[in-house]
């Protein structure tokens, strides 16, 4: 049973109860994604969907979204998760194309024009100006019966058939509706494009995200000193080389130069207690074989999710199979990995 904010004897202003927004909340939530399921039911009956995202993939242009009100919201979103995943898009604000804004969609061009009711003024005047210029026109629309669909080369329904609002005024359900739909279309359009990570990394060279796409290990494990001592080490060269390269660890490397091991802190501490006579300890006596090792063309983020996973705060980092110095934790904290 639908929950309203107001009791018919509240006075306006009145603050709700906890458990009544929450009921509200929930009712929007609910609705929002029945409005969403709706959407993809109707796809089975929409045969224009999968036309459309073969003509974008065989487009030499670019994708020009456009609309008005909430709905160019909706399209500014959609036009930047199309050039986010390998899509070339444009935005085109409805209102602003009959005042010169129109100059930017090119012959080669495909336009998508979101409404809701498909009837409203400003896409009423644009559409003849498109059909001039003779690009494809998709209609992302929930009345498929709208002047907008009737006149366009491809329609994207997405069917809505009441607001979340309570006055069945605000574009709710319906912009989610569009939204989700837009998603779809994009995300269609890069699974057919084989669009990778590396791919997506291109293009988010900025941030947090960025870094964990395209940072490498040997971006950062260059920048720090490489701790190396023989296996015939005796138990002083091994302190003072963990101790002057501030790593926390050494590796240990036989008399072909190949990773033998690897010698820690921990590990010194723990020997304390296992040996008596320290003097005649080496390297060899105390190293863990077969640390844990990663490739220098690795991503950081691979790192990070291996020191994790051993519970470990460093690796040993290889390059064609030898030893080529260490990434530490401290090295992906510095760079906002963790």
């Amino acid at each position: 049973m639908p929950v309203t904010l107001h009791s018919e004897n509240a006075t306006p202003g009145t603050i709700p109860a906890a458990a009544n927004v929450l009921a509200i909340a929930r009712q929007v939530l609910h609705e929002e994604a029945d409005a969403v399921r709706a959407v993809a039911d109707a796809l089975a009956a929409t045969p224009d969907f999968g036309a459309c995202v073969q003509a974008i993939l065989q487009l030499k242009g670019r994708v020009v979204v456009t609309g008005i009100g909430k709905s160019a919201h909706i399209a500014g979103k959609i036009v930047a998760t199309l050039n986010s995943t390998g899509t070339p898009a444009l935005f085109m604000h409805a209102a602003d194309a009959i005042h010169g804004d129109l100059g930017m969609i090119q012959p080669e061009d495909f336009v998508i024009a979101i409404s809701k009711s498909g009837d409203t003024p400003e896409i009423k005047v644009l559409v003849p100006l498109l059909r001039r210029k003779g690009v494809p026109l998709a209609a992302l629309v929930s009345n498929a019966d709208s002047y907008l669909a009737q006149q366009a080369t491809y329609v994207l329904h997405a069917p809505v058939t009441k607001e979340a609002c309570p006055n069945n005024l605000a574009p709710t359900t319906s912009t989610t509706a569009a939204l989700a739909l837009g998603d779809a279309l994009a995300v269609c359009l890069l699974e057919s494009r084989q669009f990778t990570a590396a791919d997506f990394a291109r293009l988010h060279p900025g941030g947090t995200l960025g870094k964990r796409l395209y940072l490498k290990v040997g971006d950062l494990s260059r920048q720090n000193q490489r701790p190396q001592v023989p296996e015939d080490a005796p138990l002083k060269d091994v302190l003072l080389e963990i101790s002057g390269k501030r790593l926390g660890a050494t590796a240990v490397l036989d008399a072909a130069g190949h990773l033998a091991g690897i010698i820690t802190d921990g590990d010194l501490r723990r020997m304390l207690g296992s040996f008596s006579d320290l003097e005649k300890l080496k390297a060899r006596d105390i190293l863990t074989p077969r640390p844990a090792t990663i490739d220098v063309e690795d991503f950081a983020a691979e790192a990070l999710a291996r020191m994790q996973s051993r519970n470990i705060t460093q690796l040993v980092v290889t390059e064609d199979g030898r030893f080529a110095g260490f990434i530490h934790l401290h090295d992906l904290l510095r760079e906002g990995l963790v």
